[in-house]
């Protein structure tokens, strides 16, 4: 594509090029640049793009975008090497993607998924339902990305980035989607990463303490303000009208077009007469005008949110309530409330829950119909949220009959600090507990101490088949360790 094409709608933009140049590809990562290649540097958190210029352009580069004041090595340049300056590297690069790839996110129904918790199960959900409907559906989340039954493979992160973004959007178009669910994290929002991205539909699931670190958010107003984005670029939202923090959006941004949905607070779809198994929830729901009765295999009562926020989208889609049924019984989502089968009849459940809300919400959840103990095992991961620890740890004390503290995803820290740092929180209440800082050790331990009647919560992990430690990821992968320690 023409360099000038590339360069389109980009405000204060200064150029030293030939706007007539071919660009074949774009890319912010060094390593990845071929020849006739756009580098964008980005200053990230933990390096700076603008070092890897050299590099860039020995690979192929021959251009590259850098934001006002960066100073580069004139040897590091050659002669003809195009040169753009931009304010922002970041909003630049969103733009060229999406130009780069002709706008795709014009070409299907784009939907948008934010809040702490709640958007893998809702996007999976609403995922199931169109296809019900006959829809193609794209899905690009947390577990992994999806063109239809296809799993392009695991995520890296939640939201990728604009440029991975755009292409894969390119590539749903040329495989026919219809429509592409996904979620939207706050940091892709604040960092521009879905900057030119249409989206038909927002959904705003709820909002609590979670991402807090100088390398997230520095405080829950910048969270929230970031998650707000996703709003007031959705034509439609959504938002749960029972969580305190989002009811308040209608307020506060009275020129977009929101819709609530709720159980306790009056919204425009309510669930009524709920009834929780250890196994399914199903609930009272008023569908194209009728009431209909909805159950799905996730249980507990966050399951009725996360199907009304689907049934919304997929009511105003024109979905009939007899498709929207048959796949909520029907849908199942990896590492979310997902009850895993074992030799010994064990209820054991592995899900994602990672964040003081999250974990509250599962171990409250498993507490209200479980006959036995609830038995759970988790902790917290590292180079992230500090202040969580102790929380967590005074939540599963409170709430859970027996806790084990253990290690997930420790990555520079060192495993002990984290597990001590929880075992503060715990030590508050009356809870029984122990630590066992090596995670298979604190699941055998936990598979011998149950009984058919307990429920075990191995919560952290979900749809991870990974232990991150000091840079490296190793396999791991929990139905297999169940599946080794009782067999």
């Amino acid at each position: 594509m023409e360099l000038r094409k590339i360069l389109n709608g980009i405000e204060d933009i200064k150029v030293k090029a030939d706007l007539n140049s071919n660009i074949d590809m774009i890319e912010c990562d060094s390593r990845k640049i071929k020849q006739n290649g756009m580098f964008v540097a980005i200053k990230g958190f933990d390096i700076d793009g603008s070092l890897y210029i050299k590099q860039a352009i020995d690979n192929g580069a021959i251009a590259i975008v850098i934001e006002e004041g960066t100073k580069i090595k004139k040897t590091d340049i050659k002669e003809n090497t195009n040169i753009i300056i931009v304010p922002n590297t970041r909003i630049a690069l969103a733009k060229m993607a999406c130009n780069f790839y002709d706008n795709p996110s014009r070409k299907f129904k784009l939907i948008g998924i934010t809040g702490t918790k709640g958007k893998t199960t809702t996007s999976f959900m609403l995922k199931s339902i169109l296809e019900k409907h006959g829809n193609k559906v794209g899905l690009i989340g947390t577990v992994a990305n999806y063109i239809g039954s296809k799993n392009l493979g695991e995520s890296s992160r939640t939201t990728p980035e604009s440029i991975e973004l755009q292409k894969l959007f390119s590539q749903m178009v040329e495989e026919k989607v219809d429509t592409v669910v996904m979620e939207v994290s706050s940091q892709s929002l604040k960092l521009h990463r879905v900057d030119g991205c249409e989206f038909d539909y927002g959904i705003f699931t709820n909002f609590s303490e979670d991402h807090i670190s100088p390398k997230e958010h520095p405080d829950m107003e910048d969270y929230f303000n970031s998650k707000l984005l996703l709003i007031k670029k959705a034509k439609i939202s959504y938002i749960n009208n029972d969580d305190f923090n989002v009811s308040k959006i209608k307020k506060l941004l009275p020129e977009c077009d929101i819709r609530t949905y709720g159980i306790d607070n009056e919204a425009n779809l309510l669930a009524k007469d709920i009834t929780v198994t250890n196994s399914s929830v199903d609930f009272k729901v008023k569908i194209m005008g009728k009431n209909e009765r909805v159950k799905t295999g996730i249980p507990g009562r966050f399951s009725v949110y996360n199907s009304l926020a689907a049934i919304s989208v997929a009511e105003n889609l024109g979905v009939n309530a007899e498709e929207i049924k048959e796949a909520l019984l029907e849908v199942r989502v990896p590492g979310r409330s997902e009850l895993v089968d074992n030799k010994k009849g064990l209820t054991i459940m592995i899900d994602y829950a990672h964040s003081p809300e999250s974990l509250q919400s599962i171990l409250n959840a498993v507490k209200s119909y479980t006959r036995g103990r609830v038995i759970s095992v988790f902790g917290c991961g590292g180079d992230r949220d500090p202040g969580k620890r102790p929380i967590m740890g005074e939540i599963s004390g409170k709430t859970a009959d027996f806790t084990i503290i253990t290690s997930d995803n420790t990555r520079t820290e060192d495993p002990e600090k984290i597990v001590k740092q929880i075992e503060v929180g715990i030590a508050k209440t009356k809870g029984k507990y122990v630590t066992i800082v090596n995670r298979t050790e604190a699941i055998k331990h936990a598979i011998e101490i149950a009984n058919k009647n307990d429920i075990i919560v191995l919560a952290g992990k979900g749809h991870e088949t990974y232990q991150e430690i000091n840079g490296k990821k190793y396999p791991y992968d929990e139905r297999q360790i169940i599946k080794e320690i009782i067999g």
